[in-house]
């Protein structure tokens, strides 16, 4: 008996099957798209050949491709039979909600010909009506947002909450190197008193204490932390509310050696005792 699950994804057209799809994805599933049902026998055979670690496969199989439709028990009946836990997830949504979503993006219903959406949303139920009745699961997405969405999928399928730790990325870099450009936040701290002044702290970094030491015990650094980290405990938690999974923090000084280090380092445990993952990264600490 296979231990790989294989995840049927189907239901009606624009209830969600493709943003579900997309959290199996990066949950680490195979994921396939419109993959004709037939084929999946030995989709599945082809998965095992070669491989030594075979992930859990999802597949979206719907009313685009309309012939699994003529068969689909007895294709079902052989995946099980040869060890395949197959679980049907099925979506579906009222008719003001995919109408509307259909509205919203232009897209053309699969089954709407001369007589428009509506008809077209109304045959597809009909259609799907017996697929519906072998679901594991139906996933009624119609008053759902997308993080929604992904809540529900990742509780069903792997047993838990989609609300997972937000990895703050905190880096520190220097502005004559260049705006990092993947930064969700910059902070610009080149109005501290700047080590690199200082004789005996001119070749050291903000890894060292003595820089660190120095850089925090001026006044106004102690307030700017305690400013940050008051707004970071208003914004990390409502940025993860809303589905961001990594936000980067970049702080930087002229050079990116003394200042921008000691303020990530600072950071750190702070972030840590929020219950955030985190990780850092200096990224101009060794030029210059």
């Amino acid at each position: 008996m296979s231990r790989k699950r294989v995840l049927i994804l189907t239901g009606l057209s624009g209830s969600g099957k493709s943003s579900a799809a997309r959290v199996l994805e990066d949950e680490g599933f195979f994921v396939v798209d419109n993959l004709p049902l037939a084929l999946l026998p030995r989709f599945l055979q082809l998965t095992e050949q070669g491989v030594r670690f075979t992930p859990d496969v999802a597949v979206v199989i719907d009313i685009r491709n309309r012939d699994f439709l003529a068969d689909y028990e007895t294709t079902l009946k052989q995946v099980r039979d040869e060890g395949y836990p197959v679980e049907i997830l099925f979506f579906e949504a009222n008719d003001e909600a995919l109408i509307r979503r259909y509205s919203e993006t232009r897209r053309r219903h699969p089954l709407a010909r001369q007589e428009g959406v509506p008809e077209g949303i109304a045959r597809e139920r009909e259609l799907m009506a017996g697929f519906k009745r072998l679901a594991t699961v139906v996933f009624d997405t119609s008053g759902l947002t997308v993080h929604g969405l992904r809540d529900q999928v990742l509780e069903t399928v792997l047993g838990r909450s989609g609300k997972m730790p937000l990895v703050v990325k905190v880096q520190s870099f220097g502005f004559r190197y260049g705006l990092p450009m993947e930064s969700d936040l910059v902070f610009d701290v080149r109005f501290l008193p700047n080590p690199h002044f200082i004789a005996e702290l001119r070749p050291l970094t903000g890894l060292n204490s003595e820089v660190r030491d120095y850089v925090v015990q001026q006044p106004a650094c102690r307030d700017f932390l305690g400013k940050l980290q008051d707004m970071l405990r208003f914004l990390l938690p409502s940025y993860r509310q809303e589905g961001k999974s990594y936000l980067t923090l970049s702080i930087g000084c002229t050079g990116g050696r003394h200042r921008s280090v000691s303020l990530v380092e600072e950071l750190r445990p702070f972030l840590a005792g929020q219950g955030f993952v985190v990780e850092i990264s200096h990224r101009d600490i060794d030029k210059g």
